[in-house]
């Protein structure tokens, strides 16, 4: 049974007292061995194993229905996996790495030692709130870091849940939970790293929050991410592709494809398609495998976004039969969007729902530059067969990340860094680069055991002359 929330009161004194703990176990323990970093992500792979049922009503909960099976391919599998690849890989991380001298410094040594930061903070969304919590958690602790996640408010029963497992098998001096506290507090903590995940509007309060207390931070921010369909690439291909990505979590995907560009002469062919594809996905949007909206504030946001569309003559066309809303169980029937301008909002925000415009073009160059004259998406998406093609488009626009032939799969590669640019966001995780983004590179010369240093003192004579 689910726990009840802690006061704000209590949690706000609790999250003091944990980051307190975890200050002074950085002071008592500045770096953690190989060994318990190893041990630590080891640990945390066997809760979510253990708790992979629980995990799974628990986050249902949360939403009112998503799929379980949903839950294991996009959260709990890519955790798992994320944490094995880091441990296979943590070994070579951690290694010094020697650099070249100057040469006025002959025999002098020079190395870059990659140390903790320290006490952590990750602030998670409600959309992927395990995978936002665990995906950054595991670069931070491989780091050598000691983590305090604070999730939001609409995954209650995920973090009752998650605090308990953890507590019972972690200490907290290395990584908690942090069920109830407020924002506002959790984010003015004097981390060493701050991550937050969210929308930029949010995104830019966390920041200023956090600059009272120079902590650095990592966003990962969204937008509109756009696909681009090329005339050479198969229709039935791309499209189910792109269904799937964009409705799965019913869009409610960071990267999700937001818009999409479609050569003029094969809009109809599009619609048609993915209605069939859709279709195939979804009889309806009571099938238990079509995830609900988190909450009725979100609900009535994409509802209005529609209402919006139609009052300024844009044409939303069903991809599904049956009801186009559920009001009892916060359920939006996709749609594709036709005839937009861009005074509707739906061209304005990030959609985060099952609502897919599309734009007919005839230029790749006017779509390059409708991409750029907007502020930089987390995501881009590109299909075509025409690799010189692909990468024209990839070195004249700027996102936080490309998949090209296909959506979203960038961010399930363990290997390549996860993050977004300008608007989408800063800074990266996931990898070595994630390694880096919680490591705190620290250079360290040592002095030959006879200095050069004496030629460079005054007062200045025929040698400096000849050197300088």
């Amino acid at each position: 049974m689910t726990q009840p929330m802690p006061s704000t009161t209590e949690a706000d004194a609790e999250a003091l007292r944990i980051f307190n703990l975890q200050s002074r176990a950085c002071l008592e323990q500045p770096e953690i061995p190989l060994k318990q970093r190893l041990g630590l992500l080891k640990t945390i792979e066997g809760i979510l194993i253990e708790n992979d049922q629980a995990i799974c009503e628990a986050i249902c909960a949360d939403f009112g229905n998503r799929s379980f099976h949903e839950t294991r391919i996009l959260e709990i599998t890519p955790s798992i996996l994320g944490l094995r690849y880091t441990r296979r890989k943590l070994k070579k991380w951690i290694k010094p790495q020697r650099r070249h001298g100057s040469m006025i410094f002959p025999g002098g040594r020079n190395r870059v030692i990659p140390q903790a930061k320290g006490v952590l903070g990750i602030i998670t969304p409600w959309n992927y709130p395990l995978f936002l919590a665990v995906s950054p958690m595991t670069s931070a602790l491989a780091a050598g870091n000691r983590i305090m996640v604070k999730q939001a408010a609409n995954s209650r029963h995920l973090c009752r849940l998650l605090h308990d497992r953890f507590s019972r098998k972690i200490d907290p001096a290395f990584v908690c939970f942090h069920p109830g506290v407020s924002a506002g507090t959790f984010s003015g903590l004097p981390f060493n790293h701050l991550v937050f995940t969210g929308s930029p509007r949010t995104g830019k309060t966390v920041m200023k929050t956090a600059a009272d207390n120079l902590v650095p931070v990592t966003l990962e921010l969204g937008g509109k991410s756009p696909v681009i369909l090329a005339d050479d690439f198969d229709m039935t291909k791309a499209v189910k592709r792109i269904v799937f990505a964009k409705l799965m979590n019913a869009g409610q995907t960071c990267i999700a494809p937001d818009y999409i560009f479609v050569p003029e002469n094969r809009v109809d062919a599009f619609i048609q398609t993915a209605q069939t594809v859709a279709r195939q996905l979804y009889p309806d949007i009571t099938s238990s495998d079509y995830t609900a909206i988190i909450d009725s504030p979100a609900f009535d946001r994409l509802t209005d976004t529609l209402a919006d569309v139609q009052k300024k003559g844009g044409r939303v066309i069903p991809l599904l039969d049956g009801p186009d809303t559920i009001l009892e169980h916060k359920k939006i029937s996709p749609v594709i969007v036709t005839e937009t301008t861009p005074a509707m909002r739906i061209m304005q925000e990030e959609i985060f729902g099952p609502i897919l415009p599309v734009i007919p073009y005839t230029s790749l160059k006017t779509v390059v530059e409708y991409i750029n004259d907007r502020p930089r998406p987390l995501a881009l998406y590109i299909f075509t067969r025409d690799r010189k093609m692909a990468d024209q488009i990839i070195s004249h626009t700027r996102s936080g990340g490309v998949t090209v032939n296909d959506c979203a799969l960038h961010v399930a590669q363990h290997d390549l860094p996860f993050g977004g640019i300008g608007n989408s966001g800063t800074g990266q995780y996931h990898g070595f680069e994630g390694f880096l983004e919680f490591s705190k590179l620290r250079p360290v010369f040592r002095q030959a055991p006879v200095s050069s240093t004496a030629a460079l003192t005054p007062p200045y004579g025929i040698f400096a002359d000849r050197i300088f």
